[in-house]
């Protein structure tokens, strides 16, 4: 079934009713299907395609093809096809919005904040320049690195922020001249589809969803985003191929509260960030570790502040906390209840023998008052609306407390004094660090963890970007003759003298040793 051209503007309708792999740019049914669940009514979604190892194999073939001519294309006309995309997006966001709540579970007014931060996302890589750098520009010869596309790329969605994160996974890549192969997650595949089946109308083709793409000797990148544990697997298969892998795995990150903040104006923040979409955001604050001489009142504010919070369907307009999105996770986060339950430790807010709903996938918020530090509801991440809340005294210790994880994807310290903040800030490990804010990011700023919590960094448009191949070139004006002396001249000279002497040729007798002449390295052999 052949799909629309641009011609049109790229703003006609897309049909939110079928969902089929999109191959070479034709959309493509299979003999398998597929549903996930809406999970605040727990009814059926649509069928969407599933896919076959073949399907996987004409899907990079269509890729490696049409490789060949994206990445000749001029990057000014790259950048504008994706704000092409990005404008087209926005046309549809009620369409977009709309199926990402019944597919994710997220509250209208927030599906429709993502359809504007993906778009948002897109737009901004109209500024995505990145021109060569010029090392050395002699009379003898120019040194230049140069950024190619890598190849074809393959992106991993998760099913918490399925259509910010996939244009994560596009955005850059193809701003760059690479082309890609989306994965939606299982459990929301609907909006992956959609976006890329509307990219045909801009890019070179693409799109099938299958796990044998990992290993798939036609992959020259995968960017995945989702649990450490998958990550590991999915840095293993890549091994097989030294495909360049990009992780972006879990987090259980701290937030760190000092004795001077106004509890007023912060609490309402930290509510937002703890709980917004149920908790399921790899970047949410997991842990609160408040100063003891404010974390009688804090919690107290914090409580009634998370209680006034509305839970409802998707489609209410006060809505803040929906469902958990899936019936894994449900379980999951029902499995940290009991645990809180059997080891009698202290509620705030909420019951765990009855947070999670009956005949839903809800649960409702439950605040954990000073657990111990080596408790499962500390130590690992939720992924859901249950929250410990620490206390502390002493900095150092909050520090090494805040630092004791394996999984290091942010952490924030909440000071009036900056200079604290900024000290304070320099000692958190993690990949993104914050002072009064949280999850907050920036469309040229890194994205990535430290620890297990990731793998390289993703939203770089610069050198580190990647998706990007740093291609060295040397021109030299005549032959180039290899001079050692040159060489060990340069390691052992101060920055001045190399810089004086980058471009000149080096004698041996230039090359002094405690103010005595010597020869050089290849007269000695």
């Amino acid at each position: 079934m052949a799909l629309e051209t641009e011609a049109s503007g790229g703003t006609a309708p897309l049909d939110f009713t079928t969902f089929y792999n999109v191959i070479d740019g034709e959309l493509v049914s299979t003999s398998e299907t597929r549903h996930s669940v809406d999970p605040t009514t727990l009814q059926p979604n649509p069928e969407s395609a599933l896919s076959t190892p073949a399907d996987v194999d004409k899907a990079i073939a269509a890729a490696k093809k049409a490789l060949q001519s994206w990445s000749k294309v001029p990057s000014a006309e790259r950048r504008g096809a994706v704000l092409r995309f990005s404008k087209a997006i926005q046309a549809l966001k009620e369409d977009f919005a709309i199926m990402l709540s019944k597919e994710g579970g997220k509250p209208l007014r927030f599906a429709r904040e993502e359809v504007d931060i993906a778009a948002g996302m897109l737009a901004s890589l109209q500024f995505n320049e990145l021109p060569d750098v010029v090392i050395e520009d002699s009379e003898t010869r120019r040194v230049v690195t140069k950024y190619t596309p890598i190849g074809v790329t393959v992106g991993f969605v998760p099913w918490n922020s399925p259509l910010t994160l996939a244009c994560l996974k596009l955005g850059p890549p193809l701003v760059t001249g690479n082309t890609v192969v989306l994965m939606p997650s299982p459990f929301t595949p609907y909006c992956g589809i959609k976006l890329v089946e509307l990219a045909q109308r801009f890019f070179p083709p693409w799109r099938c969803s299958s796990l044998w793409f990992t290993s798939h000797p036609g992959v020259d990148a995968v960017s995945f985003t989702g649990s450490t544990a998958t990550g590991k697997r999915v840095m293993e298969s890549c091994s097989k191929t030294m495909a360049s892998v990009t992780l972006e795995l879990g987090g259980n990150d701290p937030a760190i509260i000092c004795a001077d903040v106004d509890i007023k104006s912060v609490v309402p923040q930290i509510v937002h960030r703890a709980f917004f979409h149920s908790g399921q955001i790899c970047m949410a604050i997991k842990r609160l570790y408040v100063h003891a001489s404010i974390y009688d009142e804090f919690l107290t504010e914090l409580v009634k502040e998370t209680r006034d919070v509305a839970m409802s369907n998707g489609d209410h307009p006060l809505t803040f906390i929906g469902p958990i999105q899936n019936s894994l996770q449900f379980e999951r986060v029902k499995d940290l209840l009991a645990d809180i339950a059997k080891n009698g430790y202290t509620v705030a807010l909420g019951d765990p023998q009855t947070a999670a709903q009956k005949g839903s996938y809800y649960v409702r918020p439950v605040i954990v008052d000073n657990p111990p530090e080596k408790s499962r509801i500390v130590a690992e991440e939720q992924f859901g609306p249950v929250f410990p809340v620490l206390k502390w005294t002493d900095k150092e210790d909050v520090l090494r407390r805040a630092n004791d994880t394996r999984q290091a994807l942010g952490a924030s310290v909440w000071t009036e004094e900056m200079d604290r903040a900024e000290r304070m800030m320099g000692k958190l490990e993690a990949g993104m660090v914050w002072s009064n804010a949280h999850f907050e990011l920036h469309p040229f700023a890194s994205l990535g963890g430290h620890k297990e919590s990731g793998l390289a960094v993703e939203n770089v448009p610069n050198e580190a970007n990647p998706v990007l191949v740093r291609k060295m070139l040397s021109l030299h004006c005549h032959v180039a003759i290899c001079n050692f002396a040159s060489a060990a001249h340069l390691f052992e000279s101060n920055p001045d003298d190399i810089i004086r002497h980058v471009g000149e040729p080096v004698r041996s007798e230039q090359v002094h040793d405690g103010g005595a002449s010597r020869n050089s390295f290849a007269e000695s052999l």
